[in-house]
């Protein structure tokens, strides 16, 4: 047996493994999705593998010196060579049509050993000793590496990123080369013997060359190698920066159709299953439903709880929702307070009705609060039934006006939708756009009407109430077209313009010889304005009046609606020196302790109690009560919607302070209430001024 050079054997052991490796990393970017980029790996894996094999074989031969054959021509090495790519390259064309891994593994692992044991029988001079019983030891080592090597590989993967993986895979690689490398040492002791020792020959073979043109090989075989991790470390990256959009995306698209807070759909995603419903139906006529739920006096809960419980009442109503639709239909937040309901297929209007009912019932159980008190709700369900209601593009609007229609009858009920709700709903479009004209187009006007003193007659201010004179409705009052202003979002801007116009005619007045007291209604919506104060500041700088020539009046369900609100604002609006009024006393659930805290220096009377002052003892005893109630707090009275000399003389007898009302004058415009002020200086005692402006009907004028 010769010498045996063990560092190249191990060189020739490594070559082989590192050869295995890039087997089984090109093997999956052959199966690549890109035909270019697979094609290019095809080549250049089939070329590296074949180079990686061919230069282990010829570290084998000169490993096993003195040589066993004689020199080989530079022809015959490139031919094996050339034959060792063809192979690897039919090997992986095979496999990129092989679906299973492991068949393409097997077949893989078949080419790669026919190939390394074609190349060792080139060490020998004798291939057909091989087929003695020790000749056939190669073989059998051959097989076995191949097999457990393989069997290996498939655990881990081709291309295994993870540490462990990228551990079996290379002690894979490592089992191959060595099961290689023991097949050419066994290989070589049969061949040797058959030959005899003495039969050698004697001219060695050039291993300058030999060690050459394997260094080539291994170079080739470790740039491929080098570029393939690369690769990978890419595509890894890829994949990573992948899967990051496609999240990314995802909660996306989740942000883009869900509410942030309770997590239900939100309006966009309802109409899309809307749609996905009407679409997977084949018949036009197809019935579904849409809910539309309004909470009634939700608002309260959030001013004097915070939003934080606010918030976990929205999300506790969510699941109560959801809890009542089936599978397939959709309950979705559409708003602070609203929330849709999409019902497949009812079985008739009498069981939308039912469901309706339902959602009225769960919904008004008590909302504990974390401080342990209960919470009672209400809502308003408007209904919208495909096809009797409309095509489905209107049946979100249909079912809107539905709702506003059983909030109109008080709330806490359900409605059907009519066609006349959609006449309503049109009309109030059609207010929304001519009120933004009539703000730019100078359609508004203020109406005043006075108050007098209750002991001398005289008068003591007027109360500026909104009027819009529509060039084709005529004059439209505050009742018709306010609510559409709180709707659409435009009482802001039609609450700054009172407050601009009352402060330009009490300029006018005094500038004319009259000092008037104006007072100008507030709503919930401008307390809650953050810029009020500043703005009413600004517009008594710019008309150069004295603050306390305006009395701003919010009414008592107002005021107790959003105490935080109304407090801050009252606050601000006293220490301006504005003269602050509570309207529409004794209608609303008042805290007499919340009102002793209220910079408020006036409080009206609601006309309701005005009204049968004169026939009801009830009436009277809490007239009685409030004046003096008032009068205790330090507050002045004022009783409005006198109408009668009987009310008149019942509430003088009462002390209250103030009186306004039909009796004394109707709203009218600054010039009629200029000549009415003016019409005699000195009056006498209780010579209340009779109404001279008496062109506006008792119905409109009565409307604030």
């Amino acid at each position: 047996m010769p010498a045996v050079s063990w560092l190249l054997v191990a060189l020739s052991s490594a070559t082989l493994a590192m050869s295995f490796a890039l087997l089984a990393e090109v093997s999956s970017k052959v199966r690549a999705g890109d035909r270019a980029l697979a094609l290019g790996w095809w080549i250049l894996g089939s070329a590296a593998t074949a180079c990686g094999v061919w230069a282990s074989r010829t570290l084998a031969q000169v490993a096993l010196a003195p040589p066993l054959v004689e020199p080989t021509s530079l022809l015959a090495l490139a031919g094996t060579w050339l034959l060792s790519v063809l192979g690897l390259g039919v090997a992986f064309a095979l496999a990129r049509g092989v679906e299973r891994r492991g068949h393409r593994l097997a077949s893989q692992a078949a080419a790669l050993a026919v190939l390394c044991i074609g190349l060792s029988a080139l060490i020998f001079p004798s291939p057909a000793s091989w087929l003695t019983t020790e000749g056939l030891a190669p073989l059998g080592a051959t097989a076995l590496a191949c097999g457990l090597a393989f069997a290996m590989l498939r655990r881990a993967g081709s291309a295994g990123e993870s540490g462990r993986e990228m551990a079996i895979r290379w002690g894979a690689a490592w089992l191959f080369g060595l099961g290689i490398t023991a097949a050419d040492l066994l290989g070589a002791h049969p061949a040797m013997m058959a030959v005899g020792a003495d039969d050698l020959p004697l001219a060695p073979v050039d291993v300058r060359i030999n060690l050459l043109l394997a260094g080539f090989g291994a170079m080739a075989l470790s740039l491929t190698m080098l570029g393939a991790a690369i690769d990978r470390r890419l595509r890894g990256r890829t994949n990573e920066l992948a899967s990051s959009l496609s999240e990314a995306n995802t909660r996306l698209r989740d942000l883009a159709m869900r509410d942030p807070l309770t997590r239900l759909p939100n309006r966009l995603q309802f109409e899309e299953s809307l749609a996905d419903l009407l679409a997977r139906s084949d018949d036009s006529k197809t019935s579904l439903a849409v809910l539309f739920i309004d909470l009634d006096g939700f608002k309260p809960i959030n001013d004097s709880f915070g939003h934080v419980i606010g918030d976990s009442v929205l999300c506790e109503i969510g699941r109560r929702l959801k809890s009542l639709v089936r599978d397939g239909e959709a309950v979705a937040r559409i708003g602070g307070d609203e929330f849709l309901m999409l019902v497949d297929k009812p079985a008739s209007e009498d069981a939308v009705a039912a469901l309706a009912q339902r959602v009225l019932d769960a919904l008004v159980r008590p909302y504990r609060m974390p401080n342990g008190l209960d919470v009672e709700l209400s809502c308003s369900v408007g209904i919208a039934v495909h096809p009797q209601h409309g095509p489905a593009a209107k049946l979100i609007a249909n079912a809107d006006a539905a709702m506003y229609a059983a909030k109109g009858a008080g709330g806490a009920t359900y409605a059907f939708f009519e066609p006349r709700m959609e006449l309503d709903a049109r009309d109030q479009l059609e207010l929304q756009h001519d009120l933004r004209l009539a703000l730019e187009g100078h359609q508004l006007e203020l109406y005043y009407q006075p108050k007098v003193d209750g002991r001398s007659g005289q008068i003591t201010g007027a109360e500026a109430l909104v009027r819009w004179h529509h060039p084709r409705r005529g004059l439209i009052s505050p009742g018709l077209f306010i609510p559409v202003a709180e709707r659409f979002g435009m009482i802001g801007a039609v609450g700054s313009w009172v407050i601009e116009e009352a402060c330009r005619q009490i300029r006018a007045w005094l500038d004319g010889g009259l000092r008037m007291r104006v007072a100008v209604n507030l709503s919930m919506h401008q307390l809650r304005q953050e810029d009020l104060v500043d703005r009413i500041r600004e517009a008594v700088r710019r008309h150069r009046i004295d603050a306390s020539l305006l009395t701003f009046e919010i009414t008592e369900s107002v005021a107790m609606e959003d105490t935080q609100a109304t407090m801050r604002a009252f606050d601000h609006l006293a220490k301006f020196g504005a003269i602050l009024s509570i309207d529409d006393f004794g209608t609303g659930y008042s805290s007499l302790a919340y009102l002793r805290k209220l910079p408020a220096k006036q409080l009206k009377i609601d006309r309701s109690f005005i009204a049968d002052l004169d026939q009801s003892s009830d009436a009277l005893a809490v007239v009685d009560a409030v004046i003096r109630l008032a009068h205790a707090l330090g507050l002045c009275v004022v009783a409005e919607g006198v109408e009668t000399e009987r009310q008149r003389d019942i509430l003088l007898k009462l002390h209250c302070d103030e009186l306004q009302g039909f009796l004394f004058a109707k709203p009218m415009p600054a010039r009629m209430l200029t000549f009415w002020a003016m019409e005699a200086e000195e009056p006498q005692e209780r010579d209340f001024r009779p109404s001279l402006y008496v062109d506006i009907d008792h119905e409109s004028a009565a409307m604030h």
